[in-house]
């Protein structure tokens, strides 16, 4: 069949789709169909990272140290640089990050490449030891596979960002096998604002995913623990403890994982990048080989009280035992932590912070929970205190304690404890946001001004574009005319406002009808006055690249109600008032339509 053919033929299929389909009813086959390849993306994640991580690691000796846990991960940063940057040709780290960009300025549109290239550079990154999480890169890959998908049967963009929330929720569905946690994290860090009916088609593909995974895989989970203790309620000081600890290392995190990546970004050659950066990554995993991967090996030991395991592969194998030498060792995993993230990310390699604010969470309830039993204060679970403060550096990161409580709840059975892991998750969240407003997700992109989030007006205001509101029907005049000039332009225009111009098109001020409106029929003047002795200062000027709250802004500042328009010092139109708040009500009758 030619290609011609092949074009006529799926013309013919969405025509007949148009016709005899519904669309609510198609979304919600879209739906199962993204849920079901988002599922199948995060088995083959799973496997690949897990395989590749076996294969470096089952003969490694644990009684010493070992110079490959320097080499790996250099070698690793290498590859995967080399695959970006030759293959790719585009930068694909920060896979939510990109995320939340593709819904806020590309109309939601993720190249098709995202559907496979995060998962080869994730492997390679995280098998080779990268100090990172695969869920970020199996969320860019699932939005993807939603996007692309919506844009081959020609859907809108509001359909579109439906499909990128159903990618990523099946993709946490099937990462983790919490179908709960994956609705959540669409609605609360995709920050997409979704009516009661796009729920549905969420569940149908985090359920889908879920089930696939489950049938595919069996029931292993990411931890392999169970809760089956309520917890006690004399303990809830101590959580609330936790969760404020918690939310200060979230800052931390957040904080420290810019600040390091920022670092990294100023050496100008990518070659010196990623050698500087892979090296200080390979010392760092080299001097705390729980670092190597994601860390999920080290957390389980934690919960099920084997802390001295991650003393292996160590030149401090033989202080196993001293719970001194434990909690010092945790408590330089607990900082160096976010530096091998933020190391590993900055010079070149592909992977999320969703593991490491888990991993970091994990350390610090071990160690909270170990030194209040050491100083005789109280008794508590430390395993539950590792569960609760995953949950809280997780919720204080991403601004998330609704799927941190759930995701945690879900991979660990551990409902009973849903209680503490809510007190936890807010402490977390309301501490950490007094410091840190946004997530660290959303932290660059709301710098820019290029975040959608949960409030409407800035919502519509986001995806509004200025260039689509810019009037260019004003008359222009030239600073040397006469008023005899002026009076002929106006004659020919509709509007009371025009611009003056230099020869190189340059504004230079603003001519108001009402301020010639006395004299411009005294025709002794025609001849003798010029436009520059009429003409006034803008209140403000709109430059062509600003964002539509910026705009807003500067109406709201100045009170006018109409602008000029300039790029690069040349006049390009007018903004008005008027104008923006019809387009406003139309996005927002689109933005909020069921």
């Amino acid at each position: 069949m030619t290609e011609s053919n092949e074009s006529s033929w799926f013309g013919r299929f969405l025509i007949w789709r148009v016709k005899y389909v519904k669309e609510k009813n198609f979304i919600l086959v879209l739906s199962l169909l993204v849920g079901i390849v988002s599922g199948l993306a995060a088995i083959l994640l799973k496997n690949m990272v897990h395989s590749t991580h076996v294969f470096f690691t089952e003969r490694l000796q644990v009684d010493s140290g070992s110079l490959l846990f320097f080499i790996y991960p250099f070698i690793g940063i290498c590859l995967t640089s080399l695959f970006v940057r030759y293959f790719v040709r585009e930068d694909i780290s920060h896979g939510v990050t990109k995320v939340l960009y593709a819904i806020s300025r590309r109309n939601s549109m993720i190249k098709p490449h995202n559907n496979y290239s995060s998962l080869i550079a994730s492997t390679i990154t995280i098998g080779f030891g990268g100090s990172v999480g695969t869920e970020a890169t199996i969320v860019l890959t699932g939005a993807s596979i939603g996007s692309n998908l919506a844009r081959f049967f020609r859907m809108n963009y509001k359909v579109m960002t439906l499909m990128i929330g159903c990618g990523a929720a099946g993709a946490i569905a099937g990462i983790f096998k919490a179908p709960i946690a994956g609705i959540v994290f669409t609605l609360e860090v995709l920050m997409l604002d979704l009516t009661m009916a796009s729920l549905i088609p969420l569940m149908i593909s985090a359920i889908s995913s879920y089930v696939l995974v489950y049938f595919m895989m069996g029931d292993g989970i990411v931890l392999n623990f169970a809760v089956h203790d309520r917890f006690a309620l004399a303990n809830v000081p101590y959580y609330i403890i936790l969760g404020i600890c918690c939310g200060f290392l979230s800052v931390y995190f957040i904080r420290m994982n810019i600040r390091i990546e920022q670092f990294v970004a100023k050496i100008g050659n990518p070659f010196k990048k990623v050698a500087v950066g892979g090296a200080l990554l390979g010392v760092l995993i080299y001097a705390f080989p729980p670092l190597y991967g994601e860390g999920y090996s080290s957390l389980q030991d934690l919960l099920t009280d084997n802390a001295d395991n991650i003393l292996k592969n160590t030149y401090f194998f033989d202080f196993k035992g001293s719970a001194f030498m434990i909690v010092l060792y945790v408590i330089g995993l607990l900082f160096v932590k976010v530096i091998a993230t933020a190391l590993t990310n900055g010079s070149g390699g592909v992977g999320g912070v969703f593991a490491p604010s888990l991993f970091t969470g994990g350390v610090g309830g071990y160690l909270v929970a170990t030194l209040i039993n050491l100083s005789g204060i109280a008794t508590v679970p430390v395993s539950y205190f590792v569960l609760a403060g995953m949950a809280g550096v997780m919720s204080g990161v991403m601004n998330s304690p609704l799927t941190a409580m759930f995701l945690i709840a879900e991979i660990t059975g551990g409902y009973s404890l849903l209680v503490p892991l809510m007190i936890t998750s807010v402490m977390a969240h309301l501490t950490g946001r007094g410091m840190e407003p946004h997530s660290i997700y959303a932290r660059r992109l709301a710098m820019k001004g290029d975040l959608i989030t949960h409030n409407k007006d800035k919502a519509v205001l986001t995806l509004m574009k200025l260039n689509k509101v810019i009037e260019t029907d004003l008359k222009t005049v030239s600073v040397d005319a006469t008023l005899g000039d002026l009076v002929k332009i106006v004659s020919r225009s509709s509007r009371n406002i025009f611009p003056v111009v230099d020869a190189n098109n340059e504004l230079l001020g603003i001519v108001l009808l009402d301020d010639i409106r006395k004299i411009m029929f005294n025709q002794d003047l025609y001849t003798t006055t010029y436009v520059r002795d009429y003409m006034t200062t803008p209140p403000t000027i709109v430059d062509v690249e600003d964002l539509m709250d910026t705009v807003m802004k500067k109406f709201e500042d100045t009170g006018a109600w109409n602008l000029p328009v300039i790029q690069e010092g040349k006049y390009v139109g007018f903004v008005s008032k008027a104008k923006i708040f019809n387009t406003y009500r139309r996005v927002l009758q689109h933005f909020s339509d069921e």
